[in-house]
């Protein structure tokens, strides 16, 4: 009985043993379990789960919106604008949106198809903001966004180039009838009826007071006689009844001028034999669009005014009237072309002025907008008329000497893409 005893004693002992040891590995695998399960569950909250495999979550390339309560939004989140400005030419299979066909309102040294211009690569590119959409021309929308208003282009020849591309690219829905020009034929007004909409182009090459003594050539008999202080009443005596306007000036800023303030000379650009100080063109660019921003910073305008820079020119060999050719048939690439230090001077100038207007204007409750068209426009060598800003101008003689215009633009051609920029800026902001 003793031993059978001692053999259930050691049996139970043993079996006692068994029981703790299992129990100990449950509650062993039990603990484990939840402290994985837990870790997984806290690294969830920091990372969502996507599969199998990690995948790396996109940075949005657009800008965002953030909402007033800045607790709704991490505060490293860069917002950036869209800038349509910055992009390349790319190839366009379906080529413009019109022709000379199809407009009459093309001026002859600018129509290049009727022209005899003989290739037509240059028709066939379209600008591609590089980090932005910037949908086609959509003649019918802006219409109807510019019903009952007025819109006037304001400068020299590239406005005027510029309100001829506009009309064009509106005509696919409805022709611009004409219903006013001055003497010269230089200002001019359009008027859609459906829409009640007016667009004008308004003369007005130095945006300032200026007397003129040149032919439709660019040939000048005497010095411009420039008021720096005093503002082109063409535009201003229209100023506050327009809704909408774009106003630039520029190249003529280049031509030999008498410069006035306060009614008196204060210097000259291109004065040989005159007792005049020599003070170069940069003092008076930047006096003259002191003079037209700052009046158009305080001026308490309601519309929308766009400010345009100069665009460049790109004569080889020579200029416009000492021999100077633009040959190039297609767009160069960015970097294989520099801006003319006369251009940069210019755009240096543009730029600082209307920082210091904008600030201001912005205070005052007007909108100022700029459009800044130099790295578009640069890289369009192909664009211009060249030879053919004349009809047919090699018909009689193929190895005829003959006027290049490497400033203004063909048309259809690249300047048709201003406009898809502008009415994205006017619905956009």
């Amino acid at each position: 009985m003793k031993e059978y005893w001692k053999l259930w004693s050691m049996n139970k002992h043993h079996y006692l043993l068994v029981r703790l040891a299992i129990a100990i590995l449950f509650v062993g695998f039990a603990f484990w379990l939840f402290v994985s399960r837990s870790s997984e569950f806290a690294a969830g909250l920091g990372t969502p789960l996507v599969g199998k495999e990690q995948m790396a979550v996109p940075q949005p390339k657009h800008s965002i919106d953030i909402p007033e309560n800045e607790d709704q939004m991490p505060l490293d989140v860069v917002v950036e604008k869209c800038d349509l400005l910055t992009g390349d030419w790319i190839p366009n299979p379906l080529g413009p949106i019109y022709t000379n066909e199809s407009c009459s309102l093309i001026e002859s040294h600018q129509n290049c198809m009727r022209n005899g211009r003989p290739d037509s690569g240059y028709l066939h590119w379209m600008w591609k903001p590089r980090d932005c959409k910037l949908p086609q021309f959509d003649a019918k929308k802006f219409l109807e966004m510019m019903r009952n208003k007025k819109w006037a282009l304001i400068g020299d020849s590239i406005s005027r180039n510029h309100v001829q591309s506009l009309l064009c690219m509106l005509s696919r829905v409805e022709q611009a009838v004409e219903v006013y020009h001055d003497e010269e034929y230089r200002s001019k007004g359009w008027y859609f009826p459906s829409y009640n909409l007016t667009v004008s182009n308004i003369w007005s090459p130095f945006l300032v007071n200026a007397a003129i003594f040149e032919d439709f050539n660019g040939v000048s008999t005497s010095e411009v006689q420039l008021h720096l202080d005093k503002l082109d009443k063409t535009w201003t005596d229209v100023y506050q009844s327009l809704d909408y306007m774009i106003i630039s000036t520029g190249k003529w800023f280049l031509k030999a001028a008498i410069y006035h303030e306060n009614d008196t000379v204060v210097g000259c650009h291109i004065c040989p034999g005159k007792n005049i100080t020599q003070v170069g063109f940069v003092y008076a660019y930047s006096k003259a669009l002191h003079s037209v921003l700052d009046f158009i910073a305080k001026s308490g305008h309601k519309g929308l005014i766009f400010f345009r820079t100069s665009t460049p020119d790109h004569f080889e060999n020579g200029e416009w009237h000492s021999g100077g050719t633009c040959p190039k048939t297609t767009p160069v690439k960015e970097g294989e072309i520099e801006m003319k230090n006369i251009h940069k001077l210019l755009h240096d100038v543009e730029l600082a002025e209307f920082e210091k207007a904008a600030e201001k204007a912005a205070k005052n409750g007007v909108n100022l907008n700029l459009l800044d068209f130099t790295n578009l426009l640069l890289v369009r060598p192909d664009g211009h008329p060249g030879p053919y800003r004349e009809f047919h101008p090699f018909a009689k003689n193929k190895t005829a000497k003959v006027q290049n215009d490497c400033l203004h633009w063909c048309l259809p051609g690249p300047l048709d893409y201003w406009n898809n920029v502008i009415i994205e800026k006017v619905i956009n902001g």
